[in-house]
């Protein structure tokens, strides 16, 4: 499980950081709460079980446009040889604020952390949990759109997608991607 977003306190509560934020909350229900630096990778990562599956779960201290060089490492590290075992949780701006969709593969939209994974892993066949964040209003370009703190109606929309992507991710461990699709995938 990978969270897409960018490092440092600058970004921290930004829109591009809800795959992050999802990390974080699957983290402290599951385990310690602690992602942890892990020597040889560009990311903080935690191990533990949902259900009965071990999970790596794991946030990229790479700048969101180079997320696949931290991630193909981290597949390496983990034993993941199949990119459908992948689950990369990232901001949508093609979504509402506060709505998910779960999806394998597809097209990127534009998203440069998803650009970079298809990159480095030579595919874009992952499972995707997407956490909309809409669309930036007026002429305000994407890129400051997605770089921005959210105001106080919208952060709670947020939250909730986070809790929410945190749930379909539980989901797609214990009860495969098919079921998460159809859980979560509806209005």
């Amino acid at each position: 499980m990978v969270g897409l977003s960018n490092p440092g306190a600058d970004y921290e509560g930004t829109r591009h950081n809800v795959g992050a934020d999802v990390v974080r909350v699957l983290s402290r229900r599951h385990a310690s709460g602690r992602l942890r630096p892990e020597k040889g990778q560009r990311a903080v990562v935690e191990e533990l079980r949902i259900g009965a599956a071990r999970v790596a779960l794991a946030v990229p201290s790479t700048y969101m446009n180079e997320s696949g060089e931290a991630v193909r490492p981290l597949m390496r590290r983990f034993g993941v040889e199949d990119p459908a075992h992948l689950v990369v949780l990232h901001d949508e701006l093609d979504l509402p604020p506060g709505r998910i969709r779960v999806k394998v593969g597809g097209g990127l939209a534009g998203h440069k952390g998803l650009q970079s994974l298809r990159a480095h892993l030579h595919t874009a066949d992952f499972v995707r949990v997407r956490i909309g964040i809409g669309k930036p209003p007026g002429r305000q370009s994407g890129a400051d759109y997605v770089l921005r703190r959210p105001a106080k109606a919208e952060r709670e929309l947020l939250d909730v997608a986070v809790e929410a992507a945190a749930d379909a991710v539980e989901i797609i461990v214990t009860e495969g991607v098919d079921a998460a699709m159809n859980r979560c995938n509806g209005d």
